[in-house]
């Protein structure tokens, strides 16, 4: 009898261990939707979008995104969540643009807009403007540039912090070349914001003489690289040096004036129509509009090479992301492109697979 007892209660203790050993655990509650790990070395992050201008990144590594509609959207696990609606000229190439994240994002939560708008008698106009960004809320609009010529092109529009910390702007000449040569006007010029997150502060030219220019990048050097729509082809990088004038519409291509300094390397027939562009590890990559491709300008032999030509169609921002990943845009629904059915897209490439 004690020999069934025992027995009995050992089967028992040990049904009770495993009830509880294997009973289903409850999972930790986060808040944070994780950023999804890149599995492969081209990956679609989001589609169906409708031109994705500019690309940001938070300190949490969110991703933001513009849409030259006027839409500012999050992207989180390939999903876009819609943050604010601007109103902004929809107008040939107008509409809103660049978007910076403010260096001490972290204790002033501020985010940097470009947009294109309309002031009474039908004036096109672009201004850059700045918002506090607090839990998937975007409030406190604040213009800090304002009355920057626009047109249904040249509008520029890229916005960028330095290495200095400082907001760099481009602006196009908004179809009125002499502008560029006009060191009172804001157009045609790459402009400098030393203090953005101040309620008030001074915009200085830090080059002019800039036709239509779409990407800013520095390298390893602390040296500001810039692309840049040219005139019948023509397209150029610059090597960027402060108060320095790049020539639009005195000289454009190879051709050299005293005074004036020519591209680093410029597309003479060829149309690249490049767009943004950001540094990895020696190399300049930029986006090709109708180039549609992704170039890559290695730095220390000026040798340009093409990526993924016609693979994507116009590809409009390049950014290096916090994951060391390269994020372009597809921009094929701006009237111009050939759009599939998933576009527009935001991929992610492996730069290390680019063999130069």
């Amino acid at each position: 009898m004690v020999n069934v007892f025992f027995i009995i209660l050992i089967v028992s203790l040990g049904l009770i261990g495993y009830s509880y050993f294997n009973k289903p655990q409850d999972k930790p509650k986060s808040s944070v939707i994780p950023s999804p790990s890149p599995t492969t070395d081209i990956e679609v992050v989001a589609k169906n979008l409708a031109v994705p201008w500019a690309l940001a990144f938070l300190p949490d590594e969110t991703m933001l995104m513009t849409e030259r509609a006027g839409r500012l959207n999050k992207i989180t696990n390939g999903g876009v969540h819609l943050l604010h609606t601007l109103e902004v000229k929809q107008i040939g190439e107008g509409g809103l643009h660049g978007i910076a994240v403010d260096p001490d994002f972290k204790t002033n939560h501020y985010i940097y807009l470009y947009y294109t708008y309309e002031q009474s008698g039908n004036l096109t106009l672009n201004r850059v403007v700045r918002f506090k960004l607090e839990q998937d809320r975007v409030s406190d609009q604040t213009v800090i540039i304002d009355k920057i010529p626009g047109a249904m092109s040249h509008d520029g529009g890229r916005l960028k912090f330095g290495p200095d910390k400082f907001l760099y702007i481009t602006t196009g000449d908004a179809q009125q070349p002499s502008l560029s040569q006009d060191p009172n006007s804001l157009a045609g010029k790459i402009l400098r914001f030393k203090d953005p997150s101040a309620s008030s502060g001074q915009v200085e030219v830090y080059s002019l003489g800039h036709r239509n220019p779409q990407g800013i990048t520095w390298d390893d050097q602390g040296r500001l690289w810039e692309t840049e729509h040219g005139s019948q082809a023509t397209d150029e990088i610059n090597l960027i040096e402060q108060n320095k004038n790049y020539g639009w519409p005195i000289i454009r291509g190879d051709q050299k004036q005293a005074g004036l300094e020519s591209p680093i390397l410029q597309s003479g027939s060829q149309t690249w129509a490049p767009a943004g562009a950001a540094f990895y590890q020696g190399s300049v990559y930029f986006g090709g509009l109708k180039g549609q491709t992704l170039y890559q300008l290695k730095l220390d032999t000026l040798k340009l090479t093409e990526h993924f030509k016609g693979q994507f169609g116009r590809i409009r921002d390049v950014v290096l992301g916090p994951d060391q990943m390269l994020y372009i845009t597809t921009s094929n629904k701006d009237g111009r492109g050939s759009p599939t059915p998933d576009d527009d897209k935001i991929i992610r490439l492996n730069p290390k697979l680019l063999s130069d």
